[in-house]
């Protein structure tokens, strides 16, 4: 009776392990989805870039600000080295409920500058981090449209909205039309919306960055890319 629950026990931590490691090295279909990036912030620590690029990365989104006036403090390092590493480079915001969306907007420019080689800036929707107070939908696209059309009117190319699936099932019907980064782990997003990037794991391993990584893909081959990439921002 002991052997079989010595048994039992060894074979259930194999399964366990199993699953972890299926986990961790889980990916898209390649074939599909040829175009690999990662997101990135202060988290991450000291980047060895060249490592990153040699590892069959594209791009790569980098935190350059949050909410009113925080400042991602490896940003501006993160783009240069990035950049001569030979990855397509863009930079977020987080956006916080406790500040208005004038003040994140002008924030964000200055953390980020206008750049005509970078890929289209991006918004980080998600409750996960943010402050205790919860917007309600009105509330929510005032300061959502005040930001964008601060920050389309500075880029001159349409804002990219991160979306986690709590915070897309909440306010779906509140968010501007615009093309949207879904986070959805190990797991396909759902038909409901259409996506450009997918963030498919959180706990992504690439050469360069010690401990783990944002994974994602973008939703078409390299031509698609450059056309994506190429966008402007039409007149409201």
């Amino acid at each position: 009776m002991a052997a079989a629950s010595i048994g039992l026990a060894a074979s259930a931590v194999l399964v366990v392990a199993l699953a972890w490691l299926w986990f961790l090295h889980w990916q898209p279909d390649r074939t599909r989805y040829p175009l690999r990036g990662i997101d990135v912030s202060h988290h991450q620590g000291a980047i060895d870039w060249r490592a990153v690029a040699a590892d069959d990365v594209a791009f790569a989104y980098l935190k350059a600000s949050e909410g009113g006036d925080h400042r991602d403090r490896r940003f501006d390092r993160n783009r240069r080295e990035a950049r001569a590493a030979g990855l397509a480079v863009g930079a977020y915001h987080f956006f916080t409920w406790c500040k208005p969306g004038a003040e994140q907007a002008l924030n964000f420019i200055a953390a980020a500058p206008p750049d005509a080689d970078a890929l289209p800036p991006a918004l980080d929707l998600e409750f996960g981090g943010n402050c205790g107070r919860s917007p309600d939908g009105v509330q929510l696209r005032r300061e959502l449209d005040t930001y964008l059309a601060l920050v389309e009117a500075a880029y001159g190319r349409p804002v990219l909205l991160y979306v986690t699936p709590e915070f897309f099932a909440a306010h779906r019907l509140d968010l501007p039309a615009r093309a949207l980064w879904r986070r959805r782990i190990v797991r396909a997003p759902d038909a409901s919306a259409r996506w450009t990037l997918w963030q498919y794991h959180n706990r992504g391993s690439v050469p360069g960055i010690d401990g783990p990584v944002d994974l994602n893909v973008f939703a078409g081959d390299a031509a698609a890319f450059a056309q994506w990439r190429a966008l402007r921002a039409t007149s409201p």
